[in-house]
This record gives C-alpha cells, structure tokens and sequence, in this order.
C-alpha cells in the first residue's frame, strides 16, 4: 500500500512479458535485429503457437502409404506383406493388419495402389525406456522408405476418419490445386510438393500422384462396323467377354449361390495380339478378328478424376510434428506466394485439420468478447460505475498473465482446449475480484460511519487493509481447491490427458496470478480510484 506505484509498475511488467511470450516479436523488428545480430534475432521469442485441438493419444496408429499409380496389384500385395512383417518387428507393436484397394463399400474409392494398415500398440508400460509416439513413428519411417515411390504417412485410425469425412484429404494439412488441365495441375503439384518438404515440420508430404497410369484403349471403328451391320454394342460385348469377363450361370453349393464367369486367362488378357484375335461374330454368321474392327493399343493416363466448384482438383498433403500447425501453414502460405508463380487459371486452396482451425478461430474471435461484455455488463448491474466495473474487470489480463507462463513453460499451443481453459478462468477470477471489491467497500462505509466528517487518506488506507485481511483466508482457500482439484489432471497418462491437460494449464496458472493481482494490485487500485474521488470532491 506505501508503494502503490511500484506494484502497478510491476503488475503492468508481467502483464507485458505474458503478451510478449504470447505474441511473439514482430517480424519486422525479428528483421531489423538480425541485421545487427543474427544469433540475438533467432534467440527472441517466436510467441506461442496454434493448432485446432491437441492430438489424442488413440493407442493406435493408421498407416496409410500410396504407391505409384503403374503399380501392378501383384507387387502391391507384396510390399504389404513385407511392411506387415517390418512393423510387427519393433517391439513396441502388438499387431499390423493390412488392407489394400476399396471395400465393398461405395463410400470408400481407394485405388489399389493405397495401403491402410491398421497398428495397434502395446501399453506404454511395455515401452523401451524414453521412447515416445512420435519417436516410434519416426523408427517406423526410416524402417518403412526403403521402397522407391513409397511415401509413408502415419496418422491415428479415428483422427484419420474424422479428416476424410470432413476434408476429404487424410492428412492434417492439404494443399488444393485447382485448374482445368491435369497435365499442368500434376506439375505443379510436383512443384509444391518439393517447397512443403522444405519447410521445418513437415512429415509424410504426398502428392497426388494421377498420371502414369497403364490402360489398355479399344478404340471401334464406327465405319467399318457399320459396314459388316454390327452396332458398338455387339463389338464391345466380345470385348467384355474376353477382358473383363461375362457371367454364363450360377452354380448352387447349399445355401451359397456361385456365378460362373468365361473370360481369358491373365497372360491372354495382358497380350494385345491375343486381344486382337477375338472373333466377333456377324450378322450372317462370319467371323472377323477384334483387330480388323478397332484400334487396340496400351495408353497412360490418370488414374482418377476429381473435381471440386467446378474444377478439377489435385492435392498435396502433409502431417506436422514438432511444431505448431497454425506457424507452419503460416510459413508454407508465404513460401509458396514468394517461390510458385502459378500458370493462368491455376489456384491454391487450404484443407483439412487446418479448416477446424480457422473455423474454431472465428467463433472464439466472437465468443471470448461477447463473454467479455456479458461481464462487463453484469459488474456495472452490481456496482452501478462504470470504474468500478471496469476495476474488476482488469482481474481478466492479469489472471492471464500466470495461465499464459504456465502454458509456454509446459510448450502448450492456442487450441480450442486452451480457450475453454481461459474461458473458464475469466468467470472464476472475476467472481473473486467482485468478493474483494464487495468486502472492501464494506469495510469503507462502515470506516466513514465511525470517523465521519473527520474521515482522511489514513482512515481510508485502513479500511482497505481490514477488508483485505477480511477476505485473505477465502481466496486463498478458493484458490487452493481449484488448483489441488486441478493438479492431478497434470500427471495423468490415460486417454484423454492429452486434452484435458491443456485446459487445465490457463486455469492453474490463472488462479496463481489471479490471487496475486486480487490480494496486492486490487487494493492498490481501489485506494486509487477513491483517493480521486475524495480530491474531486473537496474540489
């Protein structure tokens, strides 16, 4: 209380290095720095970075690599045996089942060159000493990219369903490129692949790899068909018939119903001249080879087609670690403006886990205000003053200040988990704040009424400190019981912690600063305001 200016002084300091830790140093002055000294440059505080939510520890891995497009099926087959066999000989692993292609379902359109392969780990209790997920995925990369085209990518199984129901893209961040020619979109595809490899973080980046895919092209002669009075139908019936094979009956084994299929063995099939040899039957009973009706020739081309407003669509995707996802599409946006000119008609769009993200950002860049004037407007219900309201209401920043600490201590990043935590303390810390002010207005009143007209700056120094003294054992008592309540999420190692310890991190660092700004600043700046008040007065 004697030295009021030196505690707002320093109340006003930690205020100022919690933005600072938050935001970080702007990149203009980082630049101006690192002209005089580049180590001091790179030493300043980069800020506290962002990301949708905090990755949940699922127990489990998907693996998802894609192969070449040429890729026969055989080879495909191979290379998933061999990568079942490799994963299953880390320790670490309980299980690797495999599967290639699509399902049965229509909602599933994976090319047979995309693996998934489920992994399911043993308890951490069985771990090597020291090893973590993100060292075992980086083991199981370099024992899994041996193969050439092989691009590995580890996400979680329920992660990775939740990024293809809402993105479309398995993976955390999606550069869309968009265009009308799939020749132009795959090259620079290729381009932007090569800057997300270069950028810090970025792990299992993949193209859309649609090119270079073998087909087999029949193409009928419509004027000779018409000449021997065949239709394109009948033409291509003898084509389905030998290539991809026609059901000629049913076989009955019990209760299961078995089609029988006529079609040519597989090295007929992968012969042009034995295609070529069909005999298409005509009109008055001749015989005339395939090759005499069409052109019959082996072609490349993609292997699929998508669209997306209009346009066709190509992707590259990339998983994040050791970073914040929010930095790195920050500095992957500003790469690829500077180093990708982009071709007439070609365009970049941003997707998957990032989408939340911004989503997420703009809610809370309307919630986190509103809950704010909500409180505003309940503090000036209470004290009905504008300076009263807004004394309590400076609780908020400075209850910021410790959650703030403790989340950069602990490497915590901006999520939606993180907000919650805020949102959470600003009502606790506000509660807290209006009990102190309640207390010490009371104590003030009851002070006049004993002094009276002869009430001066002394009296008013001891009402504050016997209101505050008043409240001392309550707040540290609320404070204790929301931190020892909260403590234990902190050591907790079950599914789920990974969530609930970032939401935690603001609300226990909050209450610690919160109890500070409360038992020292408080007082301080209710002593100011009603010094003023009394000078006003007398004037």
């Amino acid at each position: 209380m004697c030295h009021g200016r030196l505690v707002l002084a320093l109340a006003a300091v930690l205020l100022s290095a919690a933005i600072f830790l938050a935001l970080g140093v702007p990149e203009s002055l980082r630049v101006a720095v690192s002209k005089f000294s580049p180590s001091f440059s790179e030493a300043l505080p980069q800020g506290i970075g962002s990301e949708f939510m905090p990755p949940l520890d699922e127990g489990s891995l998907l693996f998802m690599p894609v192969l070449l497009p040429s890729t026969s099926l055989t080879e495909v087959k191979r290379i998933m045996s061999w990568q079942d066999q490799t994963i299953k000989s880390v320790p670490e692993v309980l299980s690797a089942t495999g599967k290639l292609g699509r399902a049965e379902s229509a909602t599933d359109p994976a090319p047979v060159e995309m693996i998934e392969t489920t992994i399911l780990l043993k308890p951490k209790s069985q771990w090597r000493k020291g090893l973590t997920t993100d060292s075992l995925i980086a083991e199981l990369t370099q024992k899994l990219s041996t193969v050439p085209g092989y691009v590995p990518g580890f996400l979680q199984p329920i992660e990775n369903r939740l990024l293809m129901l809402s993105t479309g893209i398995r993976a955390q961040v999606g550069v869309k490129i968009l265009g009308g020619d799939l020749d132009t979109l795959q090259r620079v595809a290729y381009e932007v692949e090569r800057i997300v490899r270069e950028v810090p973080g970025a792990i299992g980046v993949a193209p859309s790899r649609i090119q270079a895919k073998p087909y087999l092209e029949i193409i009928p002669d419509r004027f000779l068909i018409a000449q021997f009075g065949l239709t394109m139908r009948d033409v291509m019936d003898y084509v389905e018939a030998g290539v991809g094979g026609i059901n000629i009956g049913t076989t009955i084994q019990g209760r299961e119903r078995i089609p029988i299929q006529i079609r040519f063995q597989r090295a007929d099939r992968e012969d042009i001249e034995r295609i070529g040899d069909i005999p298409v039957s005509t009109k008055n009973g001749a015989s005339i080879p395939l090759c005499q009706l069409a052109e019959i020739k082996r072609t490349i081309g993609p292997s699929e087609i998508s669209s997306e407003n209009g346009q066709l669509r190509l992707f590259v995707q990339s998983n994040v670690s050791g970073r914040d996802l929010g930095g790195f599409v920050h500095e992957l946006k500003e790469r690829l403006r500077r180093e990708l000119p982009l071709p007439a008609g070609v365009t970049l769009e941003y997707s998957g886990q990032f989408e939340n993200q911004i989503r997420a950002a703009k809610t809370l860049r309307l919630i986190i205000p509103l809950v704010l004037l909500i409180i505003f407007i309940l503090l000036y219900q209470t004290f009905h003053s504008f300076a009263e309201a807004s004394h309590v209401l400076l609780a908020v920043p400075f209850a910021l200040t410790g959650g703030v600490f403790l989340q950069w201590f602990l490497g915590y990043h901006f999520s939606v988990a993180v907000w919650v935590g805020y949102i959470a303390l600003f009502g606790t810390a506000i509660q807290t704040g209006i009990v102190m002010v309640t207390y010490l207005e009371e104590s003030l009143i009851k002070k006049r009424l004993q002094r009276g007209l002869d009430f001066n700056h002394d009296d008013l120094l001891a009402a504050v400190k016997e209101g505050a003294f008043l409240r001392l054992r309550p707040k540290v008592m609320t404070v204790s019981t929301v931190v020892a309540s909260l403590i234990p999420i902190m050591w907790s190692t079950q599914t789920g912690a990974e969530v609930m310890k970032p939401l935690a991190a603001p609300v226990i660092g909050g209450m610690l600063s919160s109890l500070i700004h409360i038992l020292i600043v408080t007082p301080v700046i209710f002593t100011w305001l009603h010094s003023r008040k009394k000078v006003r007065k007398s004037l």
